[in-house]
């Protein structure tokens, strides 16, 4: 692809970068932003300088904040006992939309999924374990999507935990398997989290 302007192809290549957009679609938006505004560009650039700058991960949960400590961790009014385990920061966002659940969350991630090269290390579960040897935790519930590495993260995990007094549970499986939690819909997944089972039921299952 030939360009006129060394300034549109450094543009074009680092929107290539984003997951889902080739050459062509780059193009595209280049185009549509050189015809708008200047003030629309520079606002883009300056929300995404600002949102890589100063998003932070909360240090209790590690779902995305704009402080230490995200809105969820420091609301009074969450059950601090039950943590909700989920692969990333969309899933937190697709429970919260059910309002179905009222304890703390923590984002691990990702899933262990050897042939990705992902293991446990790789992942925040030894802070899992942290939370649940140090705080006064009475149920973990795995919310990881109904997968093979989802099924694998939740059993490791699982092991982990099993020298502590604690119960752990799955949500219910109203979830399709190989679906991940953001695209199911608010009442099959509220209902999912509601109507959730003991771990060890899955297992038998």
């Amino acid at each position: 692809m030939e360009f006129s302007s060394k300034f549109i192809e450094n543009a074009v290549n680092e929107i290539s970068n984003l997951p889902g957009i080739g050459k062509k679609s780059a193009l595209s938006l280049v185009l549509f932003l050189l015809k708008q505004p200047e003030s629309q560009s520079l606002n883009l650039a300056n929300a995404i300088s600002q949102m890589r700058l100063k998003v932070n991960f909360c240090k209790k949960c590690h779902n995305i904040s704009d402080s230490d400590i995200c809105e969820i961790c420091a609301n009074p009014r969450r059950d601090e006992s039950i943590i909700c385990v989920v692969e990333d920061i969309r899933d937190v966002m697709a429970i919260e939309k059910t309002s179905s659940f009222n304890g703390l969350y923590h984002v691990l991630g990702g899933k262990i999924s050897p042939v990705d090269g992902i293991g446990p290390d790789d992942l925040n579960i030894s802070s899992l374990v942290e939370k649940v040897k140090n705080n006064k935790i009475s149920e973990v519930i795995f919310a990881l999507g109904t997968t093979m590495e989802g099924d694998t993260t939740n059993f490791y995990i699982y092991r982990q935990g099993s020298d502590y007094n604690i119960t752990t549970s799955t949500i219910a499986r109203g979830i399709s398997v190989g679906d991940d939690l953001e695209y199911a819909d608010e009442i099959t997944l509220g209902r999912s989290i509601t109507d959730r089972i003991p771990f060890e039921k899955s297992l038998k299952g």
